[in-house]
Formats: C-alpha cells, structure tokens, sequence
C-alpha cells in the first residue's frame, strides 16, 4: 500500500533526523517539525506507517523509532528512475509572432518524457484562446514537418518569429496560419519563408 503525500512527510522528516541526529525524534519533536496539531495525530501516523512496514518500534526504549527496509528499498528506486523532464525552450506567441528564446528552465510532463522529439513552450498572448490555449499556458510540441490541414503548429515564420496557430494550405499556394479568435485574421505566408518545427500535442495551465 503506498504512502499518502502526509505519511512520505513524516517519513522524510524521520530519515533526515536520524541521519543528522544519529537517533529518532520524538513524538513532540515530530509534531512540532511537521507542524502537526497534537500527538494523537502523531501517533496515528506512527500506527499507520508501522502497518505498512515503513517503520519500526522497541517498545521499551525511548526514542525508538527505525525506519524500515522498505522505506529505504523505495527511495532508492526512486532516485534511480530516469529524470522526467521536458527542457521549456523559450515562449511562443499566440498573438503577433515573436523570437522564441532559449531557455533551460524543465518542465514535468512524465507521460511524454524520455522522447527526444517532445519539447514545451509558453503561451504569449490570446489568439488561440476559442482552443482553450490561454496567455501563460505550456504547450507540449512533437518535433515534425509533416503537417495536416488544421492541426495546431508551431510555425518559423522568416527564420526567426515563431507563432502557435492552425495550418492550412490555400489554393493559391500560400499557407494560412489561423488564429483561434474571431477578433484576429489570419496569417498568409509564402512556404518558401515557413518551417514548420512541430504540431501540438498536449496543453498544460498553472493555476
């Protein structure tokens, strides 16, 4: 059974007290470091993680607490699990076109990560809010230039501004790039001074 997000709290308080103290805490020392209203609660925590086999207790000495194999068993799976992380690239418009910038800050996206081609950007701007992609949104971009008529593309316009819209091919040759809001007109582009660097595949928004 695993832990609930309270009783890996209590744990990880545990494990760094007794690596820096060379002995348990006690329940006071335990109520007062995780900010816990009483020691009952305490206690229950105690109760409930022994059960899971998370800790031990010698009941005729205090301070008596050990942490248990298993405990120690899953952190070090834990730290061995390849890093999720999705690098966030700069921020692309959604709006005018405008420069996409580096940037090294990561971004969780555990579903998709380990894929070389998935990147994420931000969302500057409104164009594509009848979409539901609002301004500060996290787009999740797969890398490809092989685009359907109205998927959602990051689009390179002139080799330099980039802009999140849908893709359309028009008949007479040029690319229409469609916001998604009836307040805004499309982009018309020669495809000679186009790249497409990837299509949408999930929207993620920080509340």
């Amino acid at each position: 059974m695993a832990l609930t997000r309270r009783q890996k709290e209590v744990m990880d308080f545990l494990s760094t007290f007794i690596e820096k103290n060379g002995y348990s805490p006690s329940y006071e020392e335990i109520a007062s470091g995780l900010g816990l209203a009483s020691l009952a609660t305490v206690h229950k925590h105690i109760q409930a993680l022994e059960a899971k086999q998370y800790l031990r207790r010698s009941y005729n000495h205090s301070r008596s607490l050990e942490i248990g194999d298993r405990y120690f068993r899953e952190e070090r799976a834990r730290r061995s699990e390849p890093d999720q992380t999705i690098p966030l690239l700069g921020r692309i418009a959604a709006g005018a076109p405008v420069e996409a910038i580096s940037n090294p800050e990561p971004l969780h996206f555990s579903d998709f990560a380990g894929d070389e081609d998935t990147y994420a950007l931000q969302v500057r701007g409104e164009s594509m809010i009848e979409d539901h992609i609002c301004n500060g949104d996290y787009v999740l971009v797969e890398k490809t230039d092989s685009i359907k008529n109205g998927e959602i593309v990051v689009a390179l316009v002139d080799g330099t501004e980039a802009t999140l819209k849908r893709y359309y091919k028009e008949a007479d040759g040029r690319v229409r790039l469609q916001p998604a809001n009836s307040d805004m007109r499309p982009i018309y582009v020669d495809p000679a001074s186009l790249q497409i660097q990837g299509r949408l595949l999930a929207v993620m928004r920080k509340y």
